[in-house]
């Protein structure tokens, strides 16, 4: 039986229904001093939690819910009787229910306010409130926790079906307020922490964004969990319009392909297939962008993951309802192209409304035998300025253009990684080999394998080659010029090969790798 709550919330998003459906019960309520008088502004009867304490709210209010008549109330056990017994002695009355939510610690420090006043974190620091809610999941065989205005109806129905809330309902509820309070608690020592880049104690909470059929194969499974206090992640503002539900290689593709498209700001596409792009291009047009990376590589592209980063009108979403992807993502999508994406069955179409950029200095995970590698994000965009010509005639202002576009796309491809561009369109990728040369021949032979001509194309190296042998064999294929960090010991005999080849090279002093 509930026959009495003690309520002290932040957000008061549906109290009044939730409060009054417990009052409508017969349970009588208590409230500390804003949530009581929001209370009775919805004309509810409330005892306030002074009343109970004999003691007015202390400090501006850091001190109100702190107090023995409160904490024994909570902490009671029923079927101890010695517990009963020294209630009855202090006159302290029990509390079967408790109903609370935290100071929006977050959502203060991440504004754009907050991110420089410490005064303000610091009185979003909720103690009373995580002290109320711990009690009662501690004591969940007697009280019932809750902590998110998502539980008040599910709470309210078995109420009035059973007249009580089951062990499991109450067990569940426990549940879920330690991970709330044990979110807020690492939300907190994560702002602390942020003065150091990597703190002796990494603490990382994760809230699930949505469960996924099953992992990358069929036998593992999977959800999506998005980091607790972030500004974006994979799916922040993208809304799925069309197709099955999404999977775990899916959305792992969708990142891969994110990250890459940001690079640019002018129509481009992106196209991957297994976290790597097989085709990369910038056009006067996205209907343009689109075909150019198509036909990059379309046997690698069929049942990839394409994003664009302009709208998909009736005359771009006709053409890619007749090629298999597995997930096409645009900004804005016309009503004619969507009628003509959903009928490509299966097919999952995403909207992708996230504008916000990526924080300076945040973190990438990746996860070892018992632990993480913590690391700073690969997020830099080299500066052209920061770069050497160090062998052959300066390019032209049409030849930087290719150099750096293969640039920024080496960057998103797994290592050892060589991009062939042409004309602002990726023509040839060599990904994830274990030799750099073996890295230059398959991307050679993929240009080959597809029709495109090498000749005056340009080649970039994610990591300096540490032989002349890869730039030789590109160079013998038609490139013109490369570019790639330099540093190698045998950097002399790549810049001979290069200069005997009449070509170009540019050091960029940055290496990109990315395993």
């Amino acid at each position: 039986m509930i026959r009495r709550a003690l309520i002290s919330v932040s957000d008061k998003t549906g109290l009044d229904v939730f409060a009054r459906g417990l009052a409508d019960l017969g349970v009588e309520l208590v409230a500390s001093g804003g949530t009581a008088a929001s209370l009775k502004e919805h004309g509810l009867g409330v005892a306030e939690v002074s009343d109970v304490t004999a003691s007015p709210e202390l400090l501006g209010g850091r001190v109100k819910t702190l107090h023995p008549r409160i904490h024994a109330g909570i902490l009671a056990r029923r079927d101890h009787d010695e517990d009963v017994e020294e209630l009855a002695e202090h006159e302290i009355e029990p509390f079967d229910l408790v109903c609370v939510n935290l100071y929006p610690f977050q959502q203060v420090v991440y504004s754009a306010e907050g991110a420089h006043r410490a005064d303000q974190a610091l009185e979003m620091i909720d103690i009373g409130g995580p002290a109320m809610l711990r009690g009662a999941a501690k004591n969940f065989l007697h009280v019932a926790p809750v902590c998110s205005p998502d539980q008040y109806g599910f709470v309210l129905d078995e109420l009035r079906q059973e007249g009580a809330l089951s062990e499991d309902t109450r067990r569940a509820l426990a549940t879920e307020a330690f991970a709330y309070t044990a979110r807020y608690e690492a939300a907190i020592a994560s702002w602390f922490a942020e003065r150091e880049t990597f703190p002796d104690t990494l603490i990382v909470s994760l809230e699930k964004v949505m469960d996924l059929a099953y992992g990358e194969n069929p036998h593992q499974r999977a959800a999506c969990y998005a980091e607790s206090g972030v500004r974006r992640h994979v799916l922040s503002r993208v809304q799925q319009i069309g197709g099955r539900a999404l999977s775990f290689n899916n959305l792992n593709d969708l990142s891969a392909a994110r990250r890459l498209l940001e690079e640019f700001a002018v129509p481009a596409c992106v196209i991957v297939k297994h976290a790597n792009p097989c085709g990369c291009a910038i056009g006067s047009s996205i209907d343009e962008a689109y075909e150019r990376a198509h036909q990059a590589d379309p046997m690698s592209a069929f049942g990839g993951v394409v994003i664009v980063n302009r709208p998909i009108e009736p005359e771009l979403g006709s053409v890619m309802a007749t090629r298999f992807s597995e997930v096409v993502t645009a900004p804005e999508i016309a009503d004619e192209a969507l009628v003509e994406l959903k009928g490509r069955e299966g097919l999952r179409i995403l909207l992708n409304e996230e504008r916000r950029r990526a924080v300076p200095g945040e973190r990438d995970y990746r996860r070892v035998i018992g632990g993480v590698l913590v690391q700073d994000t690969d997020a830099e965009s080299d500066d052209r300025d920061g770069m050497e010509v160090v062998v052959g005639d300066p390019p032209s202002e049409e030849r930087w253009g290719d150099l750096l576009f293969a640039w920024r796309v080496v960057k998103h491809v797994s290592s050892n990684a060589i991009v062939i561009g042409k004309d602002l369109m990726t023509i040839g990728i060599g990904a994830g080999q274990m030799s750099r040369v073996d890295a230059v021949r398959l991307a050679i032979e993929k240009a080959h394998e597809h029709g495109h001509d090498i000749e005056g194309a340009v080649l970039a190296s994610d990591a300096f080659f540490p032989f002349a042998d890869g730039p030789e064999l590109a160079l013998d294929a038609g490139i013109a010029s490369i570019i790639q960090p330099g540093g190698s010991k045998r950097d002399d005999e790549v810049v001979a090969a290069v200069r005997a080849a009449g070509a170009s090279m540019v050091f960029t002093a940055r290496r990109h790798f990315r395993h």
